[in-house]
């Protein structure tokens, strides 16, 4: 058993691998910080987050602060006594917290800082046609994602990737990259790099109803991409314009049929059992949508009930 005392702090299924390395590399640790229980669902029964069922499956001390200020709070974390703490999809740590362990606390991104800071990078890297993106360690301070870097780890993006397939590949490469931090800071190996200021920074805010709308007049590959990076999470959304009503769609799946045409963008095609989407550069072919209060369909299914008129279009 390794004899750094680790305090690791996380929420959903991303940070459960983490954790879960973590562990599998024989590290010692001695307390799990995450959100409280939630109410979830038409009986509005508690949930409980991804990281609590691991941590309870495996025995860990858990702790659910509503205030990360809370003296209560604080005086169970200094109980612990970590050595470093190991952050990995919280909220924001206040001073009192981050700056506890006499090794830091630092936190796991999910791309190539300064590059992408903000609440949604992986979303972000695939929306704006990143080929490459990757995973960052670095000491926490007092702004969002910038303190100095420990270590960085790059990964491809297909070119068919989705949001949710590049999760879980930058999910994997984050926990070794985690363990391999550990290790540094164990044997004071850690060499922190102040994170360059200069050049063009591209930032990945949270994701909105309104940045998650898909914009029919850019260009085939813009609209591909902003798709695609928001498969399956939270899905890209437009309105379909169809027999006098206007209805909110989800789209998913789809690719891409690059042609020249002189038809209105977001003009709809039915052809050969497939639903085509006029773009500059060519035409999107859906192979998945929602319709409002529906389950997400395959566009074949949906071909077999759903009517679209001449006159059917995106917005």
């Amino acid at each position: 058993m390794k004899d750094l005392k680790i305090v690791f702090m996380g929420t959903p299924q991303f940070a459960v691998h983490c954790l879960e390395e973590i562990l599998k590399k024989g590290f010692n640790v001695v307390g799990v910080i995450t959100a409280p229980d939630k109410p979830a669902g038409r009986g509005r029964k508690l949930q409980e987050s991804a990281v609590k069922q691991f941590a309870v499956e495996h025995n860990l001390k858990v702790l659910q602060p509503i205030s990360l200020k809370s003296e209560d709070f604080l005086q169970d974390l200094r109980q612990l006594q970590a050595d470093v703490q190991v952050v990995v999809a919280f909220r924001m740590l206040p001073r009192v917290v981050w700056a506890m362990p006499k090794m830091g606390t630092f936190n796991l991104h999910a791309s190539l800082l300064p590059q992408y800071r903000g609440a949604a990078p992986i979303n972000w890297a695939i929306m704006n046609g990143e080929k490459t993106t990757g995973v960052s360690t670095f000491f926490l301070d007092k702004k969002i994602d910038t303190g100095a870097m420990i270590l960085q780890e790059e990964v491809e993006i297909a070119p068919e990737e989705t949001v949710g397939e590049l999760h879980d590949k930058l999910m994997h490469t984050g926990a070794k990259l985690i363990t391999k931090t550990l290790q540094q800071i164990e044997e004071g190996k850690v060499k922190p790099i102040p994170q360059a200021e200069s050049g063009t920074l591209k930032e990945a805010p949270k994701l909105s109803r309104e940045n998650t709308k898909i914009d029919w007049t850019q260009d085939l590959d813009k609209v591909y991409n902003h798709i695609r990076g928001l498969n399956p999470y939270p899905a890209a959304w437009c309105i379909l314009k169809n027999n006098g009503e206007e209805l909110k769609v989800k789209i998913f799946d789809c690719h891409k049929e690059p042609a020249v045409h002189d038809l209105p963008e977001g003009k709809i095609l039915i052809e050969d059992k497939n639903l085509k989407v006029a773009l500059q550069k060519g035409f999107l072919i859906i192979d998945e949508i929602q319709l409002p209060g529906k389950r997400k369909m395959k566009v074949k299914d949906l071909l077999n009930g759903f009517k679209f008129s001449d006159e059917a279009k995106f917005l």
